[in-house]
This record gives structure tokens, C-alpha cells and sequence, in this order.
């Protein structure tokens, strides 16, 4: 049995290292934008993708920091797709007819640039009270893209210059919104940031990989030399499983709320400018935070204060999070309860994560294999990060399962 137990931790080792880093993307926002501009008697707005969605919706091969000649080239092409995946209607079922402006290229530092696709609605000529609005931007190709449906000015609500409260959220299964025009509502901004600070903590793998790290010793407790306790020989002498749910569960509840405060703390400062770090430097440090949270499952560093590597990598979790709002959802007159919803959102998103895997972890503890799992799951987690952290900190493209193809087919 042990030796099954062993080729199946090296077969999942293998699995990390070949497949795991090319088939699964660690932290990508994957989102575009529409948003709408309403005036007394006209309505404008904008599409907005970045140049890798443009290339998954058309087929094209927009380099990431592209020009406008470039952009120039396809521009009929991505209109004609728009028009096509959406639609803008009056309540009593009237389409207006979306006629695209001058386009623009948001050059965001640190980012892929945004491109964004200006237009206004012919046949307006008093405002409704609603707009039924279609968005199906994307979702055949790439099922975790997210649409985030913007009121940037409103006449009638009296909303103006707003970029950060996300009025709806379009999805695969949720390709439909209805706008009331006449109603401006900051609950509605701030439950809409809530659900996309869960969607973004359940999409983000490096983030979710790093809450694996911490919880994988949560029901387990390192022996001390001093230990009068019995040890079992077909367990483990480093480790002993704990005896009580409760206090378990509450450990981890803690440390997670440490990451959640990190991260809410340099979320916030990068949102008021007040901090800015190169994404690159930001992510392959996430990407080394899992192999070190890794790490210490097998040689403690801060034996009983998890919550310390919580904190301290969680600061730069917060960058990260902040590259996924990006300037766009952290700006205008919502900033406060944009950043409060969205780290409510992460929040739950932890602790659903937390719920769904601690029981589970909590009712094999005492099996014999439970420290193996702890061993070779986390140098599982060790490989991988490793692997994002050189990806990212040296912006090498290491696809090793296309690596390794082109190698057996002999064209490498």
C-alpha cells in the first residue's frame, strides 16, 4: 500500500510540473467592459477588451502593447463582432442602432493596454426610463471572461464620472441585463463587488494555491520534543492529528483573516496611488509566496504563526488584486465601497474555499497517509510555484508540456 501511495505522489508531482503550469492560469482577470454614458436626450458609451481578448474573439494577432495602425487593421472585424454578440433595446423592445466612434488605446503602466471602442445610439431622442441590453462578448471562447456592465455618467440619476461602481455583471449563463435608468443605487455597485471579489478569488489559482498551502497542516499539530503523548509508529513522529474540530477550523479562519487584512491594506493604497509596484515584481512574488507557504509544511520557519506568512506575502496579494481591478474599478466617487465590497467578496471567497476542503481534510487526518499528503502535496505546490515564479520573474515562456512535444516530434 505504501508503495501505491508513493507512485501516486510521484505521478502527481510529474502532473505539476508537465501539465498543471500550461492548463491552468494562474491570477487572470479575463474581463471587458461596457459602459454607458446618458444624457438628456442622447446615449453614448464603450466596449472595452485588451488586445488577447480581441485575438480570442477574431482571430487576429494583436501584439499585447499594439498601435493604433495596428488596431486600425482589424477594426471592422471587431466592430462587426460586437454588433453582432449585443444588442441595446428600449423597454418596449425598440434596438437602437450602435454607431462606433474614433476608437482609443488606454495605455495603463504596468498593464495590458485596454482598447476602448467609443459609440453612440442612433434614434434617441428622449431617454427611456430602461435599457435591455445583450452581452455574449467572449463566453463561447473563453467560459471565465465577465462582462462589467458600467453607468459612467446618467443625467437622470445624477451619476456622474463614475468608473468604479459596477452596475451588472454579464456571464455565460447571464448574458441579459435590464438598466433602470432612473434609479442610481450603491447597494447595487457594492453587491456586484462582492460577487466579483468571489469570482476573482475562485478564478485565481495562485491565490487559491497559496490558501492549499496554509490549510493542508490545519488539522494537524507539529509534536514538540517535550511531548509526553504516545507516538503512533505507522503515522508520523513530526505530526499529530488534532483533537477537536472547532478550534482547527477557527486557527485557519484566523489566519486567512490576516491575509484578508494584508491584502486590504495595499489594495487600498495601490487604489489611491499612493503605492505602486511593477506587476511583474508583484506576481512572481505571489508565485514564490505559495512555494514558501509550501515550504514551511515541510521545515517550519515560523513554527505556529502561519498567520505571519499570511500577513506579509498577503500585502502583495493585494497588488495583485489591485492588477485586476486595475485603474478602471478603483477610481471616481465610489472608491470606498468598491474596495470594501471587493474584499468582502475575497472574504467569503476564502472561506467557502476554507469550508469546502477543511472537513474533508479534517476527516482523513488520523489516516496513515495524512502526513504524506502533507509532504508531497506541498511539494507539489513547491514545483508549480517555482515553475510561475522563473515564468514570471524572467518573462520566459516555459510551456513544457508544448516544450516537450515539439521535442518528441523532434521539431525542437
Amino acid at each position: 500500500m505504501n508503495v501505491f501511495f508513493k507512485q501516486l505522489a510521484y505521478g502527481l508531482l510529474l502532473i505539476g510540473l508537465f501539465i498543471l503550469p500550461d492548463t491552468l492560469q494562474a491570477h487572470a482577470p479575463d474581463q471587458g467592459y461596457l459602459y454607458f454614458r446618458i444624457y438628456k436626450d442622447a446615449i453614448g458609451g464603450r466596449f472595452e477588451l485588451i488586445a488577447k481578448d480581441i485575438n480570442r474573439a477574431i482571430g487576429s494577432n494583436l501584439p499585447d502593447d499594439l498601435t493604433m495602425e495596428q488596431l486600425q487593421a482589424v477594426l471592422p472585424q471587431i466592430q462587426a463582432y460586437f454588433l453582432d454578440r449585443s444588442s441595446i433595446k428600449t423597454g418596449d423592445g425598440t434596438e437602437y442602432t450602435i454607431r462606433f466612434r474614433e476608437p482609443e488605446i488606454l495605455d495603463l503602466e504596468e498593464m495590458e493596454d485596454f482598447v476602448r471602442f467609443h459609440f453612440d445610439l442612433e434614434g434617441v431622442s428622449e431617454v427611456p426610463d430602461a435599457l435591455d441590453v445583450s452581452y455574449n462578448v467572449l463566453f463561447d471562447r473563453a467560459p471565465k471572461h465577465r462582462g462589467l456592465l458600467i453607468i459612467e455618467h446618467n443625467w437622470k440619476a445624477g451619476v456622474l464620472n463614475n468608473e468604479a461602481l459596477a452596475y451588472g455583471i454579464f456571464a455565460p449563463d447571464d448574458t441579459q441585463k435590464t438598466v433602470d435608468l432612473t434609479d442610481a443605487s450603491i447597494w447595487k455597485g457594492f453587491m456586484n463587488l462582492v460577487r466579483l471579489g468571489i469570482w476573482h478569488i475562485w478564478i485565481g489559482l495562485d491565490h487559491i494555491l497559496f490558501i492549499v498551502a496554509l490549510i493542508l497542516p490545519s488539522v494537524v499539530r507539529r509534536r514538540r520534543e517535550d511531548d509526553p503523548s504516545p507516538v503512533d509508529s505507522n503515522y508520523s513522529p513530526t505530526w499529530k492529528p488534532v483533537d477537536r474540530f472547532r478550534p482547527a477550523f477557527l486557527y485557519i479562519i484566523k489566519v486567512i483573516t490576516f491575509f484578508t487584512l494584508a491584502h486590504s491594506i495595499t489594495l487600498a493604497l495601490a487604489a489611491l496611488g499612493v503605492v505602486n509596484l511593477s506587476s511583474r515584481l508583484v506576481e512572481s512574488i505571489i508565485a514564490f509566496s505559495i512555494a514558501l507557504a509550501a515550504f514551511h509544511n515541510i521545515v517550519p520557519i515560523f513554527k505556529g504563526k502561519e498567520w505571519l506568512i499570511a500577513f506579509g506575502f498577503g500585502l502583495f496579494h493585494g497588488f495583485g488584486f489591485a492588477s485586476v481591478l486595475g485603474e478602471k474599478g478603483l477610481s471616481g466617487d465610489y472608491l470606498v465601497p468598491s474596495l470594501l465590497g471587493f474584499n468582502i467578496g475575497v472574504e467569503i471567497g476564502q472561506v467557502l474555499i476554507i469550508c469546502l476542503i477543511f472537513p474533508i481534510l479534517y476527516l482523513i487526518r488520523k489516516l496513515d497517509i495524512y502526513p504524506k499528503v502533507i509532504k508531497y502535496g506541498s511539494m507539489l505546490l513547491i514545483l508549480i510555484a517555482l515553475y510561475w515564479t522563473i515564468e514570471r520573474g524572467f518573462e520566459l515562456d516555459m510551456s513544457l508540456s508544448r516544450i516537450l512535444g515539439e521535442w518528441l516530434s523532434g521539431e525542437g
